[in-house]
C-alpha cells in the first residue's frame, strides 16, 4: 500500500500531501493519523523549517471520515459507546492537538471538496487558500453524528457563531466564494495556480527569523484564551529572548543597510 502522505522539502517549507485520492482523502484511518501526526513532530523537530503546507491529491481535500467504516463500523467507529469514546480521543483526535501545537505557520491549500472533518482539518491550519474548486461542508448532521474532531470549537472561531450554527446545523456545503466572503478563506485562486500561490505566501513567511515565526505564532495561540495581562507577560519574556539572537541584529543591520537581511536561525 502506498503511503497515506506524502512529504516534501522545498526550500524551507514541508508540504504535506494527503494520498489517499481513491477514497478522496479520508482523515480517520489509523495509518492517516499517524502519518499526519509523525510528520508535524518532525517539522517541529527541524529548525529549517519556517513554513507547513498542507493539501490533497486527487480531486478532493479531503472527504473526512470514512463513511464505509462508518457503515461497517470498523476501526475507530465500532465498539461500545465507551470505545467510541477512546476511539474518538486515541483517534482522529490527535490530528487538531498535532496540527494546533504545530510550532511554524501552517496553510491549507484546499484543492477540491473540504467535507465533515476534512472542513474542520482545513480550518486547523492557520490560513486556507482554496482553489475555484473547493467547497465546504460541515457536514457530520448529514450522517447522523456530531463534529467529532473539534469542528464546534474551530468553526466560530473563523467564520463567526452565526455562520457557524448555519454550516453546521444544515450541514449544507458553501463554495469557494462565500468562504471567501465569510473570511475562511483569504484567497481563491484557480485550480491550476493553488501550490504556486501557497508557495508563493509560504515563501513571504519563511523569509523571516525561524525562531521569532515559532515565537509568534505561540502568542497567537495563547492570545485566544489568556487574559491581556497573561499574553504581555509572555510577550516580554520572549522579546527579551528575541533582542538577544543573531537574527534580530541582523534584520535591524539589514534594514539601516538597505540590503536584504541573511537569517541562520540563531
Amino acid at each position: 500500500m502506498t503511503s497515506p502522505l506524502l512529504v516534501e522539502r522545498r526550500d524551507g517549507v514541508c508540504v504535506l500531501t494527503l494520498n489517499r485520492p481513491e477514497t478522496r482523502n479520508p482523515i480517520s484511518d489509523a495509518d492517516m493519523i499517524a502519518a499526519l501526526e509523525d510528520a508535524v513532530a518532525g517539522v517541529n523537530q527541524d529548525r529549517s523549517v519556517r513554513a507547513l503546507i498542507l493539501t490533497g491529491t486527487g480531486s478532493a481535500f479531503s472527504s473526512g471520515g470514512n463513511v464505509k467504516h462508518m457503515q461497517d463500523r470498523e476501526g475507530m467507529f465500532g465498539g461500545t459507546p465507551a470505545q467510541l469514546r477512546d476511539g474518538y480521543r486515541n483517534g482522529i483526535q490527535r490530528i487538531p492537538r498535532a496540527l494546533y501545537h504545530c510550532e511554524v505557520p501552517t496553510i491549507a491549500a484546499v484543492n477540491g471538496p473540504a467535507i465533515g472533518a476534512g472542513c474542520d482539518l482545513a480550518l486547523m491550519c492557520d490560513m486556507r487558500i482554496a482553489s475555484t474548486n473547493a467547497r465546504f461542508a460541515e457536514s457530520f448532521v448529514k450522517v447522523g453524528i456530531i463534529p467529532g474532531d473539534g469542528g464546534a470549537w474551530l468553526l466560530p472561531r473563523a467564520i463567526g457563531l452565526s455562520r457557524a450554527c448555519e454550516m453546521a446545523f444544515t450541514g449544507d456545503a458553501i463554495d469557494a466564494a462565500t468562504a471567501l466572503a465569510w473570511g475562511m478563506v483569504s484567497q481563491v485562486v484557480e485550480a491550476d495556480a493553488l501550490m504556486d500561490s501557497a508557495l508563493a505566501l509560504a515563501r513571504r513567511i519563511t523569509v523571516n527569523p525561524p525562531d521569532v515565526l515559532r515565537m509568534t505564532k505561540k502568542l497567537l495561540r495563547e492570545g485566544q484564551h489568556s487574559s491581556l495581562e497573561s499574553l504581555l507577560e509572555l510577550s516580554a519574556a520572549m522579546q527579551a529572548l528575541a533582542h538577544h539572537t543573531r537574527d534580530h541584529h541582523e534584520a535591524v543591520d539589514a534594514m539601516l543597510a538597505r540590503r536584504a537581511p541573511a537569517f541562520t536561525g540563531q
